[in-house]
C-alpha cells in the first residue's frame, strides 16, 4: 500500500544488483574488524539489519595492505586464508536475503600506527605520526592490493566493493593539494592528482568483473586545500567512467572544524552537495550525514536530490528502520539522536561500537527474542529512559507491563535534555518511544506517584525502579538564596535566567545549562543557513557573543570539558568559547549573598555578582521507595539514577533497562 514514504521501498538497480530498498546501512567502524573470531558477531550484527529491510549493507572499511590498516591492529583482507572469515559475515546476510558491499579503506595518514604512509609526508593536525612517502612502486603495488582484496571478497560472498574515496583518507590525500606536494605523475595537476583513485577504480573493476563497485566521494572537503565543487564533480564524471556502479558521499574530512554528523548539525544539511554530484553523472548516487528520519530520507528521494539514503547511525538505532517504513508506522522507528556517545565514541577509545537508545545493536547475541516462560505482571516506577526500556523490552518477551510517572509526561532527564540546542533529536526519540510503548501494550499511567502499599496491593510479580535523579543542592552558607536554581527548573522552564548567570559545575550538565543559557539570549535558532554561517561553509564563520553574562565555575583544577564526548565534545566547548562564556577552575565556593558568590582561587579571592544562580554541581538517588519496597519484603529491582547518580548516564541507564526487562 502506498503511503507518504513508500518512495524509500522502491526497487533500484545498481550495477548488475537490484535492491529491494532505498536505504542503505553506510559503512562504520563496529571495532570488530580487527578480530576475525568474533566475525560471527558482526555477522549476526548485520544479518538483523537486512531483516529489516535495508536495500544494501556497507562494512566497516578493511585495509588492503598493512600499511593501510586504521590502528595498530590486524584490519586487513589481503590473503584467502580470510576468506572463510568474512564468510562468517556474508552467509548471515545472504540467508536474511541481504545485499552487502566490503569497503575497502586505506587510511593514509589518518593510520594509528608507526608504519603509516601517504602521498607526501606531511603531517595530519590530528595525527602523532609523519607519514612516509610513497613511491611509485609503492603506489603501484597499492593499487594492485585493492584488486587483490576485491577479488577475494567476491570470493567470500560480498556483493561488491565499496572504495573510500573521501573524509581525508589516502585517496582524498591523492586528490587534495593540501596534502599531495609530488612533483611526479602521482602528483601536480588535478588530473594527475586523480591518477591514482581512478586507477584503483579500473583495477577494482577488472578484479571483480560483473560485482558492484560503490565509490564514496567527498561531496564536500570543508578544508583549505581540498577539492572544489567543480573539482568534485569532475571527479565524480570520471569516477562513472572508470566503472563505479554508485556514488555514495561523504562530508568532510575528519580534520576539518566544522561539525558534519553531530546533534547540532541540521537534518540533511548538506543534501544540496549530494544534488550537484547527482545532476552530473547517470550512475545512482547516496545521500549521507545527519539523515535520520523517514520523512527526510523519503524527501530526498522525492526531490530528485539522490536515488539512496544511506543511515549507518540511524540502522544501528533501529535495525527495522526499513520494515517499519514498510508497515506504515515510521513513528516506530526508534530515532538516532547523534548523541555519538556509544558509536564512534566507542571506537575512537576501543571498545566495540552498540547504541545509547538500541543497546541491542553488536549485542544481538545477549537478547532474547522468545517469549518469556510465563507472562508476568511487571510494575515500572519512572518512565525516564530505564524505565522505558526495561518496559519495552519485557513487553517484547510478553509480559504485562504498567509504567508509572508521577510527572505528566515520560522521558525524565531525557526530556529536559531535548529543550538544549543540538539535542531536539531527544524529543523525537521521546515521541518514537510513546508509540513503541503504545504498540507493546504497555499501560503507562502518567501523573501517579504510586506508594509502596499500593503496589503491595496491586500484588505485581516483579517491580522495577526507575525513579532516575534529583539535582544535588550546594551546601555552602546562603545556597538558600531565592536566586540559587536547579538546573532543571532553567531547562523545563519554571524559572527564566536574568542577565548575570553562573553556572555551578563543569561536567557534561554544565555545559549543557551554559549553551542553553547562551543560545537563548541570543534567540538564535539553528536553521541551516544559521549552522552553515556560524561554521563558516559557505565563507568565512561568523561568532556572536551571548548576551547575557554567563560564568561556569568548578571545583576541580584544569581545563573545562574533558568529560565531554570524544567526537562531540569539542563543539560544545568551541561554542561556548566563541559565545564569550567565562570559565573559573580550581575554585572554592565560600559563600552566596546579596553581593554574589564568594569564591577562593589558589592566588586570589573573587566575587562574582550574579542575577541566577544554576546549580549543575551532581545528581542524588531518588530511591526511597525502593528501599519501602524492599523493607516490606517485596522483591525490588533497582536500576538507572536510581541505583548509582553519578553524572548522568543515559547509555548505562538504557542498557539496565534492556537488559533487565528481557531477562525478566
Amino acid at each position: 500500500m502506498a503511503h507518504a514514504h513508500s518512495v524509500l521501498l522502491d526497487p533500484i538497480r545498481v550495477g548488475s544488483v537490484t535492491l529491494a530498498s532505498r536505504i542503505v546501512m553506510g559503512s562504520m567502524h563496529t571495532g570488530l574488524e580487527c578480530h576475525p573470531e568474533r566475525f560471527d558477531e558482526l555477522g549476526r550484527f548485520y544479518a538483523e539489519r537486512a531483516k529489516g529491510g535495508a536495500g544494501m549493507i556497507v562494512t566497516g572499511g578493511f585495509a588492503p595492505n598493512f600499511a593501510g590498516r586504521m590502528k595498530n591492529e590486524p584490519g586487513t583482507f589481503e590473503r584467502p586464508d580470510q576468506v572463510a572469515h568474512h564468510r562468517k559475515i556474508t552467509a548471515p546476510v545472504r540467508a536474511a536475503g541481504g545485499r552487502i558491499l566490503l569497503q575497502i579503506l586505506h587510511a593514509g595518514r589518518y593510520g594509528y600506527h608507526p608504519a603509516v604512509v601517504a602521498p607526501s609526508p606531511i603531517k595530519s593536525p590530528i595525527n602523532r605520526d609523519v607519514p612516509a612517502e610513497l613511491t611509485s612502486e609503492q603506489i603501484e603495488e597499492t593499487i594492485a592490493n585493492y584488486a587483490t582484496t576485491a577479488r577475494l571478497a567476491i570470493e567470500a560472498g560480498y556483493d561488491g566493493i565499496e572504495i573510500m574515496g573521501s573524509e581525508g583518507y589516502l585517496i582524498s590525500e591523492f586528490l587534495a593539494p593540501r596534502t599531495n606536494h609530488r612533483d611526479d605523475r602521482w602528483g601536480g595537476a588535478l588530473e594527475d592528482r586523480a591518477r591514482f583513485p581512478l586507477a584503483v577504480v579500473r583495477a577494482v573493476r577488472a578484479a571483480i568483473g560483473e560485482g558492484v563497485i560503490s565509490y564514496r566521494i567527498s561531496a564536500l572537503e570543508l578544508v583549505e586545500g581540498g577539492l572544489t565543487q567543480e573539482e568534485t564533480i569532475w571527479l565524480a564524471k570520471e569516477v562513472e567512467k572508470a566503472g563505479a556502479d554508485c556514488l555514495s558521499t561523504g562530508i568532510g574530512w575528519h580534520e576539518a572544524a566544522v561539525p558534519t554528523i553531530a546533534g547540532p548539525v541540521p537534518h540533511a544539511a548538506f543534501i544540496e552537495s549530494t544534488q550537484r554530484l547527482k545532476e552530473a553523472v547517470l550512475i545512482p548516487v547516496t545521500a549521507s550525514n545527519r539523515i535520520n528520519l523517514p520523512g527526510d530520507a523519503a524527501e530526498i528521494i522525492k526531490s530528485g536530490s539522490a536515488d539512496l539514503v544511506s543511515m549507518a547511525r540511524p540502522l544501528l538505532a533501529d535495525a527495522e528502520f526499513a520494515s517499519k517504513v514498510g508497515r506504515g508506522r515510521p513513528d516506530l522507528v526508534n530515532v538516532c539522536i547523534a548523541c555519538n556517545q556509544a558509536c564512534l565514541d566507542h571506537y575512537f577509545t576501543d571498545q566495540v561500537i552498540t547504541c545509547l537508545v538500541n543497546p541491542r545493536a553488536a549485542r544481538e547475541n545477549e537478547f532474547s527474542d522468545a517469549p518469556a516462560p510465563a507472562a508476568k505482571r511487571v510494575a515500572v516506577l519512572g518512565a525516564g529512559v530505564a524505565g522505558i526500556a526495561a518496559a519495552l523490552e519485557a513487553a517484547r518477551r510478553g509480559h504485562h507491563v504498567t509504567l508509572f510517572e508521577a510527572a505528566s509526561r515520560i522521558g525524565g532527564q531525557f526530556a529536559l535534555a531535548a529543550n538544549i540546542p543540538g539535542k531536539e533529536d531527544y524529543g523525537l526519540s521521546l515521541a518514537s518511544y510513546e508509540a513503541q510503548l503504545a504498540e507493546g501494550g504497555v499501560e503507562i499511567r502518567t501523573g501517579v506517584a504510586v506508594d509502596a502499599e499500593t503496589l503491595k496491593r496491586s500484588n505485581f510479580d516483579e517491580v522495577i525502579v526507575s525513579t532516575g535523579v534529583a539535582p544535588r543542592p550546594i551546601d555552602i552558607p546562603g545556597g538558600d538564596d531565592p536566586r540559587v536554581v536547579g538546573y532543571s527548573k532553567i531547562l523545563d522552564g519554571s524559572v527564566t535566567a536574568g542577565d548575570r548567570v553562573i553556572v555551578i559545575g563543569g561536567g557534561g550538565i554544565g555545559h549543557d545549562v551554559a549553551l542553553f543559557l547562551a543560545m537563548e539570549s541570543n534567540g538564535r535558532r539553528q536553521t541551516r543557513e544559521v549552522f552553515f554561517e556560524r561554521w563558516g561553509i559557505n565563507g568565512k564563520a561568523k561568532t556572536h557573543a551571548a548576551r547575557r553574562q554567563i560564568t561556569m565555575v568548578k571545583r576541580s583544577p584544569g581545563a573545562f570539558g574533558r568529560t565531554l564526548g570524544k567526537s562531540t565534545g569539542w563543539i560544545l566547548r568551541q561554542e561556548l568559547k566563541d559565545m564569550k562564556v567565562r570559565q573559573i577552575s580550581d575554585a572554592r565556593y565560600v559563600k552566596i549573598d546579596a553581593q554574589g558568590l564568594h569564591i577562593a582561587l589558589p592566588d586570589r579571592n573573587e566575587i562574582l555578582p550574579f542575577d541566577t544562580l544554576v546549580v549543575c554541581a551532581g545528581q542524588e538517588s531518588e530511591r526511597r521507595i525502593a528501599d519501602t519496597i524492599a523493607a516490606n519484603g517485596q522483591s525490588v529491582h533497582v536500576i538507572g539514577g536510581a541505583r548509582l547518580a553519578g553524572e548522568l548516564d543515559a547509555k548505562r541507564a538504557i542498557y539496565e533497562g534492556a537488559t533487565l526487562g528481557n531477562r525478566i
